[in-house]
């Protein structure tokens, strides 16, 4: 259950942070910004967020009778990637005026919707990783398993 846990929770990391991917090249800040550049990013996050899926369902090797579960789990991961956006959005638009406190709590607003997302991620993924064969089961556990991550964190001591 925990690699399970694991295997979401990576998933769902890889979306957040390319949710919260910006343009560099964009001078004005999120709260400046035009309908036309945020429909600019909306369009770049749901690229990003449709190769990630994309990439991840050939790294699973998501058969045909897997298709119905494999769904509810990309559908689960735009879902959230959106929602994630809207609060970063939300925080975007009144961080200029912001204090500590309105910092905190919109900081705090951005968790919880992440927080949510991972449970909503943790159930779409449960129904399809029952019915993944063991070969397809170890290579979900390979390509969630942080063994990178511990590497990149050592090296960096």
């Amino acid at each position: 259950m925990k690699m399970i846990v694991a295997v979401l929770v990576s998933s769902f990391a890889v979306g957040a942070a390319v949710a919260q991917t910006t343009d560099q090249s964009a001078s004005p800040p999120a709260a400046n910004a035009t309908r036309s550049e945020m429909a600019k990013s909306d369009a770049k996050r749901d690229s990003a967020v449709e190769q990630h899926i994309t990439e991840l369902r050939a790294q699973l090797k998501i058969t045909s009778a897997e298709e119905s579960q494999w769904k509810q789990v990309a559908d689960t991961m735009r879902e959230n990637a959106r929602e994630l956006d809207r609060a970063i959005d939300k925080r975007d638009a009144t961080i200029a005026s912001a204090t500590a406190i309105d910092n905190l709590n919109s900081y705090s607003e951005i968790a919880q919707v992440h927080a949510n997302g991972v449970k909503k991620l943790a159930s779409a993924f449960s129904g399809l990783y029952s019915v993944m064969s063991d070969a397809q089961k170890k290579e979900a556990d390979m390509v969630f398993s942080h063994g990178d991550h511990e590497a990149k964190k050592v090296a960096s001591r």
